[in-house]
């Protein structure tokens, strides 16, 4: 049996994304949950030329962040869903911080978005993020990202 808390990549991998998040086609901004630990996670996505944040072939920075907020709500979710046996509940960006953008990604490259979380408390998550390209860091961020408080779960 799966330690759910200590996953595979094997098993985060198949597990579909939109059921960890609470954001629908066409505004989900990540692909695979490629790893899990309580402190940080990581997912893949395929930058793909009918994202709404593509324009002129490359991945504008509106659309990085929101990869990095689906990245920290991929782990929220996970946590809600798989190890709480609860639904999703929504997150919101509270702040971002030392966003350093040296790269755009271009349609049909595959970025690996890491978060690792510094710190939680209140319902209020700090995160640091990287997003990679063939292993280049292209954008590095700090997030602070809240849950709304008495949120009605959904999923």
């Amino acid at each position: 049996m799966e330690d759910v808390r200590r996953p595979t990549e094997a098993f985060v991998r198949s597990l579909d994304i939109h059921s960890l998040l609470p954001q629908v086609e066409p505004f989900v901004m990540v692909d695979t949950l490629v790893a899990f630990r309580e402190d940080s996670v990581a997912t893949e996505t395929l930058i793909k030329g009918d994202n709404l944040f593509v324009e002129s072939n490359a991945m504008r920075a509106a659309g990085l962040v929101e990869n990095i907020a689906q990245t920290c709500a991929a782990r929220i979710g996970y946590i809600n869903k798989i190890i709480l046996k609860r639904g999703i509940t929504v997150g919101y960006i509270g702040a971002i911080k030392n966003l350093e953008i040296k790269e755009l990604p271009l349609v049909g490259q595959l970025i690996t978005t890491e978060i690792k979380v510094i710190e939680e408390v209140f319902g209020v998550t700090l995160a640091t993020a990287e997003i990679r390209s063939d292993s280049q860091v292209i954008v590095t961020a700090e997030m602070k990202i809240a849950i709304k408080e008495n949120e009605e779960e959904i999923k």
